[in-house]
């Protein structure tokens, strides 16, 4: 399999052992995206809707890297510290994703990393 490792600054450096997106033959997959600032590296301030956008905006920014935009993604799992947070979260992801929508998975879980209330990881195809 031919494997391609992504590395961008038009979103948040990898702050583990991950990469931000690696290519498997025409598939992107990118690592989960929290609302860090890519130049600050600092959570954005606000709730949930100013986190969703810069959640987006970083995804973005690792699509465009590859030549790739939102019309691309094929699959996003959305990662809620708190469910009762869907409503505000998918009024941003809808002014981001349009037309044919992508595949999507939706969770609660426990705790994300930097307590971050969303986190977003995409699937992408050439």
């Amino acid at each position: 399999m031919n494997r391609k490792i992504v590395s961008t600054t038009a979103a948040p450096k990898a702050v583990g052992p991950y990469s931000q997106a690696v290519w498997a033959g025409d598939f992107l997959f990118c690592a989960g995206q929290i609302p860090l600032d890519p130049t600050t590296g600092n959570l954005v301030a606000g709730g949930v809707v100013e986190q969703t956008v810069r959640v987006l905006e970083n995804i973005r920014g690792v699509l465009e890297s590859q030549d790739l935009d939102f019309a691309h993604v094929i699959k996003t799992t959305v990662f809620l510290a708190d469910m009762n947070h869907f409503a505000a979260m998918n009024e941003v992801y809808a002014k981001f994703f349009t037309g044919d929508f992508p595949a999507r998975s939706t969770v609660q879980v426990a705790r994300l990393p930097k307590d971050a209330l969303v986190e977003i990881e995409v699937i992408a195809a050439r």
